[in-house]
């Protein structure tokens, strides 16, 4: 435990943005669990509800650093080409 009182408070400042990031990144993780879940039961409709959804959660997560741009682009490229693979199969 620091003794200085500025290093006091980062150390609490982190702790804050370490829960607030780790809340963001489970929230896009069950967005794109629910997505899944929509793809696996092949409903359609719901699929690009929560498609645009899940995008928007990740991209915001993006934009606040949780997500490198590549890793975030990957993760929307590949929710988008499951929703592509279930509209050829019906």
């Amino acid at each position: 435990m620091p003794n200085i009182k500025s290093q006091k408070k980062r150390v609490i400042i982190a702790q804050k943005e370490n829960e607030i990031n780790t809340a963001k990144r489970s929230r896009v993780r069950n967005a794109v669990k629910k997505y899944e879940a929509a793809i696996e039961s092949k409903d359609v409709a719901m699929a690009e509800k929560l498609l645009v959804e899940t995008i928007s959660l990740i991209d915001r997560a993006k934009s606040d650093g949780i997500y490198h741009a590549n890793t975030a682009s990957r993760k929307i490229a590949r929710l988008s080409k499951q929703l592509d693979a279930l509209k050829k199969a019906q």
